[in-house]
């Protein structure tokens, strides 16, 4: 062979090796690109077909055996995903469990599932799925223990509820097991085991309760309106805030099975919940997720981002403030302060919120990074159309101490002799109304006009120095403004929570002919009024102490007695009027009827009202 040969083969042979490790290292003609994640903007883009995604369906066992059958609850979780998730794209959860599949419908327009001949879910309530599987998100759906398709019984808020949600988390991680319908375990092989949880009201209730348990693998969760205690959704400071037996009529509502299955379970509740005496005890305890022994605020690691409506009387915003001030500092958050009622954020600021929570779970769930923690933490509205946003929440305050005054005028400096009514049952707008009047059943003190805007932000208390003539009575206070001006009509559930119905429809997301993931639009309602209540406090005198052991009072023996009202944030416009009105069993809050009759005597030297206030700071970033 000449050299010129030997070096056309060398040449050839060498080419030939590099063609190989090319071809080899190439990805064939054939295959399919490897799916991925894409981002723009700091946000995930739908890239993902919803009309073609993974639909399937699971059993998780949950750790508890809530219908004492002898067996685990098996809790139903309906599942939608990527089809790429099944060749090699592994993607995190965003997690909706709920009570309210069967009864009374999930969210404002009351959606209900519904399923294909496999059983696999056609129409998953709300838009979770529709927006965010384009995304490159897995939307787990979960019917809560004793609910739709799972085993078990509602225990209202009690450790059977947590424990199965808990078992969902924990078997997308790998810790617990799931069936099909054969009966074969299956594993969630698809996921990153990153999940968030989102839900309102008893929904959200499940997120703070599964987060408390301090479970790895939920990295965050979004609460609207939603109870961290049981005993506060339906007690206030000793006083019964509802219905007697609601706990059980709850558990009823939600569970479409034959009350025989869980009626030992219904007169464990009714035993526990003790409504004659409206005491906390070992039953509430269960129940309470930031002090209790299946869920505790100190060990929740998810970050948070609840929304609050300050006008809720469902969900009571202190539900919100005492769980947010004692989160541990290291737990990341955000939160919606709002004038509603007891409302998910999607139907107020649709556009808003869906691009913050988007952008939430990009953070928290993806690690894509985004401005979302560099934005003010709190946004709070003030008002129809009215949102400003700030570091934190509360606003940084004083605190302004006012004293009632023989004349009837609230003021800074004290001020000497007594007032006296009856507890009586009446309505928040028949105590506040016509303050100048008097009424056997009220004391009411006024500010004179104020100068400038004065912005309440946080936990006001009262502090009353009284003795009554029987041993107890239910004592009462309402903040109120006083001054004409339209207002979010969220203080009254006949005014749709502070929003009302409109033209038009939005589609979020993606959709299928089944679920097209459309919902009507909704607005700001108002109202014009010539005062509103505030906030307001309410108390059973003989709980003043101790929420667990009443102690009753001595009549005719002088008591202090300080507590706290509920927390609202608040602006009172320059020339309004800010009133205190101190009387008895509250009508719009209360099951007490019809009052205790007792005679309620104010030693006016010994009460206040103290404030956190921001005085001319209605603004904000």
């Amino acid at each position: 062979m000449s050299n010129v040969q030997r070096r056309a083969l060398l040449a050839t042979t060498a080419l030939a090796t590099v063609l190989t490790t090319v071809l080899a290292s190439a990805p064939a003609a054939s295959a399919a690109v490897k799916p991925a994640i894409e981002i723009s903007g700091g946000v995930t883009q739908p890239v993902f077909s919803y009309e073609d995604a993974i639909r399937e369906h699971v059993r998780v066992q949950s750790p508890a055996d809530s219908d004492g059958d002898g067996d685990k609850d098996l809790v139903r979780v309906d599942i939608i995903r990527p089809k790429e998730s099944g060749s090699g794209l592994k993607v995190p959860v965003i997690m909706h469990e709920s009570p309210y599949y069967d009864q009374p419908g999930a969210g404002f327009e009351l959606d209900h599932k519904t399923y294909d001949a496999a059983g696999n879910v056609t129409k998953f309530p709300l838009f979770y799925d529709n927006y965010f599987v384009p995304r490159g998100y897995a939307f787990v759906s979960v019917d809560m223990a004793g609910t739709r398709l799972s085993d078990g019984c509602p225990t209202t808020g009690g450790a059977s509820d947590v424990l199965g949600g808990k078992a969902v988390i924990d078997w997308l991680n790998g810790r617990a097991i799931a069936y099909d319908d054969n009966g074969n375990p299956v594993e969630a092989t698809w996921t990153t085991g990153r999940t968030g949880m989102i839900g309102h009201s008893y929904e959200g209730s499940l997120a703070i309760g599964v987060a408390g348990t301090g479970v790895r693998g939920l990295e965050t969760i979004v609460p609207l309106a939603a109870p961290s205690s049981w005993y506060d959704m339906w007690r206030a400071n000793g006083t019964l805030t509802d219905f007697k037996g609601g706990q059980e009529w709850l558990a009823k509502m939600v569970d479409e099975d034959p009350d025989e299955k869980c009626a030992a379970v219904h007169q464990r509740m009714n035993e526990g919940s003790d409504d004659d005496t409206g005491n906390y005890n070992a039953y509430w305890h269960e129940r309470d997720y930031r002090t209790g022994p299946i869920s505790n605020v100190r060990d929740v690691r998810a970050s948070v981002f609840p929304v609050v409506g300050t006008h809720d009387r469902n969900v009571m915003a202190d539900q919100f403030s005492q769980w947010w001030s004692k989160l541990p500092r290291r737990v990341e958050r955000k939160v919606w302060v709002t004038q509603y009622g007891h409302l998910d954020p999607f139907w107020a600021r649709r556009d808003v919120w869906v691009s913050t929570l988007h952008q939430w779970f990009d953070h928290e769930l993806m690690g894509v990074s985004n401005n979302i923690m560099r934005q003010p933490r709190a946004d709070v509205q003030l008002g129809p159309d009215r949102w400003i946003t700030q570091a934190d929440w509360p606003a940084p305050t004083r605190t302004t101490t006012l004293r009632p005054q023989q004349d009837g005028s609230l003021g800074r400096r004290p001020s000497t002799g007594t007032g006296s009514y009856l507890d009586t049952l009446r309505t928040e707008a028949a105590m506040a109304g016509n303050p100048g009047t008097a009424s056997p059943d009220r004391l009411a003190f006024l500010t004179p006009p104020l100068k400038e805007a004065t912005r309440l932000s946080g936990t006001p208390s009262v502090s009353l120095r009284l003795k009554l003539d029987k041993p107890t009575a239910n004592l009462g206070v309402l903040l109120v403004d006083y001054g004409t001006d339209t207002r979010i009509h969220g203080v009254d559930p006949a005014g749709g929570q502070g929003l009302k119905l409109v033209d038009g429809k939005d589609c979020i997301g993606k959709g299928t002919a089944d679920d097209d993931g459309c919902y009507r639009r909704a607005a700001d309602n108002t109202v014009t009024s010539g005062f509103q209540v505030v906030t307001r406090g309410i108390l059973d005198a003989q709980n003043h102490r101790s929420l667990s052991r009443p102690a009753p009072l001595t009549p005719g023996k002088l008591y202090e007695i300080t507590w706290k009202m509920l927390p609202q944030d608040y602006e009172f416009k320059a020339g309004h009027r800010l009133g205190l009105i101190l009387t008895g069993t509250n009508d719009d809050l209360t099951d007490a009827e019809p009052g205790t009759g007792t005679k309620v005597t104010v030693d006016l030297a010994g009460t206040s009202v103290s404030l956190p206030l921001v005085v001319g700071a209605s603004s904000g970033r």
